[in-house]
């Protein structure tokens, strides 16, 4: 069987071959979609927030995602989700051709209340103070139904596809236990009604049960982490036709040695609280369940992510087996994208995340079988600690995306 690529789309699968076309040999070798990531932080370079906050520039920020971009494409994926702190202009670099990268579907500023998960000011800064974060619409702080609706729309105005709404806290942030339930029904509804006026959704990040079943309730359509899952929201997930994406890397038995919680002490007391109330996500996923997404989440320099990505890959098939990995890594991310719309959608005209006629030529050959060895698609056994990796897997024999082949080891 053979696949011809013309522009940017898979057209026939079954061709005669010119003398002078380019072909690409894959005999022995394993062809996927690209791999889709729905929850990056391009832009968020660390090493820690208070950092980014006082002593980063614009310009530090553009350096840096412009490295993470090439970095995910030489990691096989063709399609990148940011979930917070990126607009419009990395995305029109790479779709131009001026930078090597990804597809890539930002979501603006993150929407975080005062003292929220995406409060990234200082300690001392007053109420409504401007900060580097918010300058930059990488985040704002929305304390009212006006609030939200005013910078959900500027996010879609700076070249957002979808929003994203810090609902619930976290563990490595400064002000915001992980319990939290930040924002009213009202809130988090208005930006569901500013993103329906798009044509587009609402990913929030929710912990907690009652966070994750409000955010549901409210027509938020992607659950970030969502790592109190049970079989109750499984069915109101299928009922509002919603998605979920969990970084796995919080269910690693070495979280609690990661520097930036084991030498923090509020940090490590909430991850110990954390863990012991998540315990229960893998056997629920299982039992029953839900369209699951790929995602890393990592903030940080682009070694330590690469390093991150490749575990973050590894974890899902020890935790879920091969085809359920496979599936999180490509098909069920192109649904994902399929959200933002006709209108937010940048790549409305094929699927992604598929091999058929008629999908973007996002293409990937792997030295092997995944189902054999799901090493082959560039998994790393260890994550704080390990070695600085290649800058793309050597499993990997060859990248495509949008039909332009940007690695052939063949």
């Amino acid at each position: 069987m053979a696949y011809l690529v013309i522009n940017l789309f898979i057209t026939a699968k079954t061709i005669d071959v010119r003398d002078d076309a380019v072909v690409i040999d894959g005999t022995g070798k394993t062809l996927t979609p690209g791999f889709i990531e729905n929850h990056a932080h391009l832009m968020l370079m660390g090493p820690s927030l208070p950092t980014m906050e006082s002593n980063t520039t614009w310009e530090d920020f553009a350096i840096h995602g412009t490295r993470m971009a090439e970095m995910y494409l030489m990691q096989g994926f063709t399609t990148v989700r940011d979930a917070g702190g990126a607009n419009g202009g990395l995305r029109r670099a790479i779709d131009a051709g001026q930078i090597i990268g990804p597809r890539y579907y930002p979501s603006g500023a993150f929407l975080s209340t005062r003292g929220g998960h995406a409060d990234f000011a200082n300690y001392t800064a007053p109420v409504g103070e401007e900060t580097n974060f918010s300058r930059l619409n990488m985040a704002q702080e929305v304390d009212s139904v006006a609030e939200v609706k005013k910078y959900a729309r500027n996010n879609f105005r700076m070249g957002a596809t979808q929003l994203k709404y810090m609902q619930s806290g976290g563990v490595v942030s400064a002000f915001d236990p992980w319990q939290l339930l930040a924002g009213s029904p009202e809130e988090v509804g208005a930006a569901v009604e500013v993103a329906d006026t798009y044509g587009s959704y609402v990913m929030a990040h929710s912990y907690r049960k009652e966070a994750i079943i409000g955010a549901l309730n409210a027509g938020v359509k992607s659950i970030e982490h969502g790592f109190m899952f049970d079989c109750e929201i499984s069915e109101l997930m299928e009922e509002k036709g919603a998605y979920i994406t969990t970084n796995l890397t919080a269910f690693d038995p070495n979280l609690l040695e990661i520097p930036a919680v084991k030498n923090v002490a509020s940090s490590l007391a909430k991850a110990k609280s954390a863990s012991a109330a998540f315990k229960d996500y893998i056997p629920n996923m299982k039992k029953c369940p839900a369209p699951r997404g790929f995602q890393t989440d990592c903030v940080g320099s682009v070694d330590a992510c690469n390093i991150q990505i490749a575990y973050e890959k590894k974890l899902n098939n020890d935790f879920f087996g091969p085809y359920e990995s496979l599936k999180t890594l490509t098909s069920v991310g192109g649904e994902i994208a399929t959200l933002s719309g006709d209108f937010m959608n940048p790549y409305p005209d094929a699927k992604l995340g598929v091999i058929e006629k008629g999908a973007y030529a996002d293409i990937l050959l792997l030295d092997g079988n995944p189902f054999e060895d799901f090493s082959v698609v560039g998994t790393g056994d260890q994550w704080f600690g390990a070695d600085k990796r290649p800058d793309s897997p050597e499993s990997i024999k060859l990248i495509m995306k949008d039909g332009v082949v940007y690695k052939n080891t063949l």
